[in-house]
């Protein structure tokens, strides 16, 4: 019965030096600030480029700096004549969300004219040249089901279709 009292006395003691251990270290060498509180700052933070930055950095600017790698100055283009060709082809499902700034629009279940099966869609139009390899389009029905993919092609080539019309309609061909 001793000899485990003694033993978790003995952790214990152990674990509480542990912990002192990991105290601030400014602490021991007495460097405090003005109102008597020790504060520690990092040598320096590594960034994920490699460079570093030093201890007396704005944490939230680096913070930001890591997440947002891309140049601020840089803007994503999303082709109008696809984005206007989208929503005129797909013009029977209502649009829940749309992103012209990403080109990305998001619809509704709706039913196309002539048909019985309700479908949603998702748009995605990722370069601003007038290519079949800017536009990527997700449909689903309204039970979860996938889309025949020789529809989602015809929709696609519908769109392509209707934005060369737009284009050739505003005489920049």
């Amino acid at each position: 019965m001793k000899t485990t009292r003694f033993i978790t006395v003995g952790f214990t003691v152990l674990a509480l030096v542990a912990l002192t251990a990991c105290g601030n270290r400014d602490r021991a060498s007495g460097a405090d600030s003005a109102e008597g509180q020790t504060q520690s700052r990092p040598e320096s933070i590594r960034r994920t480029d490699g460079s570093r930055v030093q201890g007396g950095t704005d944490l939230r600017k680096v913070v930001r700096d890591i997440f947002n790698t891309a140049d601020p100055n840089v803007t994503l283009e999303v082709n109008k004549y696809i984005w206007n060709a989208s929503l005129d082809v797909l013009n029977f499902l209502p649009i829940e969300a749309a992103d012209p700034f990403t080109g990305v629009f998001v619809t509704g279940y709706g039913t196309p004219p002539g048909g019985g099966q309700a479908y949603r869609a998702t748009v995605y139009i990722t370069d601003p040249a007038l290519d079949a390899r800017s536009l990527n389009v997700a449909m689903q029905t309204r039970g979860g089901r996938a889309v025949d993919p020789d529809t989602v092609r015809a929709i696609e080539d519908a769109i392509l279709t209707r934005a060369r019309q737009l284009r050739i309609r505003e005489g920049k061909l």
